[in-house]
């Protein structure tokens, strides 16, 4: 075995999954961030956790409302969710500008992609620094799927999004 760093590590453990964080701007609309630093954290309570940069449009705004939608992306907006990563929010309609159709979930003002497969409803419980991060531990709410959407991952250390069929 050779020593590596942790960026080489994690192209060696693609993939990894993908979401995007759906947060409420001040305006109305839904901010859209890609991360692919999130899992399960408990199912009794239901709880998640992801981490983004400090800088993060999306974490300002999840810190100020406390309400944010964790989705995983389906197959049909690949494009747009890498494209979701390289923007920031704060100043752009990230799915006005990159063409992505938007939908409304019961219980939630947060709109979400209409091609995703699972949607997570959470609430802010608390957030921790983690040297360039911040990990955002949330309760679940609620959570809604569409099976006949196929999930996207992230590939080669970020580098790549498809699904895990395209990935092989």
């Amino acid at each position: 075995m050779q020593q590596i760093n942790l960026p080489k590590a994690s192209a060696l453990t693609s993939p990894n999954p993908v979401t995007l964080v759906c947060t409420p701007k001040p305006d109305g609309t839904t901010n859209l961030a890609t991360v692919s630093w999130w899992t399960y954290l408990s199912f009794n309570p239901s709880m998640i956790a992801y981490a983004m940069a400090k800088t993060s449009y999306s974490g300002e705004m999840v810190r100020g409302n406390k309400k944010v939608v964790l989705t995983i992306p389906g197959a049909a907006i690949k494009d747009a969710v890498m494209g979701c990563g390289m923007s920031t929010g704060r100043d752009t309609n990230k799915a006005e500008k990159l063409g992505i159709e938007m939908q409304s979930i019961p219980g939630s003002d947060i709109q979400i992609p209409t091609h995703t497969r699972v949607a997570i409803h959470c609430t802010l419980k608390e957030y921790h620094e983690v040297g360039d991060h911040y990990l955002y531990i949330c309760n679940v709410d609620q959570v809604f799927a569409d099976e006949n959407e196929e999930a996207l991952f992230a590939w080669n250390g970020y580098a790549r999004i498809a699904t895990a069929k395209q990935g092989e």
